[in-house]
């Protein structure tokens, strides 16, 4: 990436939750355990799904790879966040700011294109289960896999390189707790015009393409179960995109109160309340979601808890 030579400031203050000063050393604790919470809940998903041969399909596969997106993306953010809570040093160099917000954009749009797939999964199980394994074979679950994770590269590239391209001439304070676009944006000190058009013409097109893949699957897949003679089939059918729907409302909920609402309507602390679902809070409950409410998964739970059981007897003296 090409830095703007003309920029004066060499890092960034990340503002965060300073202004709660008494509150830093609770927020630490239950940040914590959050992501402690969220990487054994998605860990365990990855193991679970990964050895049990019951979850060997394409929608098991999906959840693998939505479960390691929600480690990558935590990562990114809720380390930094953790340490500057405890810290009175809040810097983050220039090209670390650079690297947190690609990161940033690139694993929320992969997460984007992975949701729509997820639910194109789901529709192709349901409104044509005779075709289902011809249509979602291996190979073509691996490159609608790709295509998602891919599809966040040239995302995160061009937003992060032309904004951090314009001069910095001070201040250096964030209001976040982590480098995204719209406080960064405050802090140039040049035109930016452009950029702004495309800032939201990118994220129209990457947050909503998506979406609108999903609301289309899902009138399809709605259509399907009401036209079912069964109430049990239609009960299980819905049962199986009951935790997809869920998460979908959860991330895309927050998202759109997050970017597509206009600048005065929110403080900056209310920003990054509504930014903390989807960063820390959506992650971790993505794994429960899927635990507590997918028979599939709680029977692969019972047979991995006995297996343990019959393991630990057969050591016993």
């Amino acid at each position: 990436m090409t830095w703007a030579n003309n920029s004066i400031v060499t890092e960034f203050i990340l503002f965060g939750f300073s202004d709660l000063l008494q509150l830093q050393l609770l927020l630490f604790v239950i940040f914590l355990i959050m992501y402690f919470a969220m990487l054994l809940g998605n860990i365990f998903i990855v193991l679970l799904t990964t050895t049990d041969p019951a979850l060997q399909n394409p929608m098991y596969f999906f959840l693998r790879n939505l479960s390691l997106l929600e480690l990558c993306l935590t990562l990114v953010i809720v380390p930094k966040m953790l340490v500057n809570l405890l810290s009175e040093n809040k810097a983050i160099s220039f090209p670390g700011c650079a690297m947190q917000m690609f990161f940033f954009f690139f694993f929320g749009s992969t997460e984007c294109f992975l949701l729509a797939t997820m639910a194109y999964d789901r529709y192709a199980a349901i409104c044509n289960p005779l075709h289902y394994t011809v249509i979602m074979n291996k190979r073509f679950c691996v490159q609608l896999a790709l295509f998602s994770w891919f599809s966040g590269i040239p995302v995160g590239t061009v937003q992060t390189t032309w904004l951090f391209s314009f001069p910095f001439c001070g201040p250096n304070e964030v209001n976040h707790f982590f480098c995204d676009s719209p406080p960064v944006l405050k802090l140039v000190c040049g035109d930016t015009y452009l950029f702004e058009i495309y800032a939201i013409t990118g994220t129209i097109l990457v947050v909503l393409s998506p979406f609108m893949l999903i609301l289309v699957s899902y009138a399809r897949i709605i259509v399907t179960i009401l036209r079912m003679p069964s109430v049990t089939g239609r009960h299980k059918a819905f049962s199986t995109c009951s935790s997809h729907l869920i998460v979908v409302t959860l991330f895309y909920g927050t998202i759109g109160l997050t970017y597509f609402r206009p600048k005065s309507s929110y403080s900056a602390n209310t920003k990054k309340l509504l930014s903390l679902f989807y960063t820390v809070f959506t992650p971790m409950l993505n794994p429960i979601i899927y635990s507590l409410r997918n028979k599939e998964v709680k029977g692969a739970m019972r047979r991995l808890w006995h297996k343990k059981n019959q393991c630990n007897c057969s050591c016993e003296p």
